[in-house]
């Protein structure tokens, strides 16, 4: 789908027609650049991608430093392929936060915030030792029983176990559109979004 790079800025609120207080996130959308269009003649498949943020020359490797050169722009920080855009783009084209003006929900793709190694009752919601069950007698935040006796005699992929938490690549749908802010390159939607302050997202109409 179509759409565009963007910074989390951070939450804030705001008061809709009705009166209603409603909590949205402000992201700084673009400008994105244009630095490769793909076609299905000599990539296989149609798709445009967009560099979001400068970055200087001395931090950039040579390969890439080719490719945006061929490409008419400066260096990119932040690189990400789109397809299906309605309008045929061209290397060097600058889209902005108006791609989204005529657009009442998107999806949000961002990087969770890492929250490291954590227990079952954090990472999957286990009730402790308030909801015992398994026959746990004096472990509050345990899992108890996993299951595995002299059959199968191992655990199964998947079980509910402590681990690594957050740090996913996490994609919110249908986020309601609450403004789009052109001179400042900001759009507010409805609701929270993946990550922390100052991560990159990505904007699908």
């Amino acid at each position: 789908m179509p759409g565009l790079l963007g910074k989390k800025i951070g939450m804030t609120s705001v008061f809709s027609a009705d009166g209603k207080n409603v909590p949205c996130t402000v992201i700084e959308v673009g400008p994105c650049v244009v630095t490769q269009v793909k076609t299905a003649e000599k990539d296989g498949y149609e798709a445009v991608q967009l560099g979001f943020q400068d970055k200087k020359e001395k931090h950039t490797t040579k390969p890439l430093l080719g490719h945006f050169k061929r490409a008419g722009v400066t260096p990119k920080r932040h690189l990400a392929e789109f397809k299906e855009f309605e309008n045929e783009l061209n290397l060097g084209d600058t889209l902005t936060v108006e791609l989204f003006n005529d657009v009442d929900f998107v999806d949000v793709v961002g990087t969770s915030k890492g929250k490291g190694f954590q227990g079952v009752v954090k990472r999957h919601g286990f009730g402790g030792v308030g909801q015992t069950t398994h026959g746990q007698h004096n472990r509050a935040r345990k899992p108890g029983a996993i299951g595995a006796c002299s059959y199968p005699a191992k655990v199964f992929k998947g079980m509910r176990m402590g681990g690594q938490m957050g740090g996913d690549r996490v994609t919110v749908q249908n986020l309601k559109v609450l403004k789009v802010i052109s001179e400042h390159n900001l759009l507010l939607i409805k609701g929270s979004i993946p990550g922390c302050k100052g991560s990159i997202v990505l904007i699908e109409k």
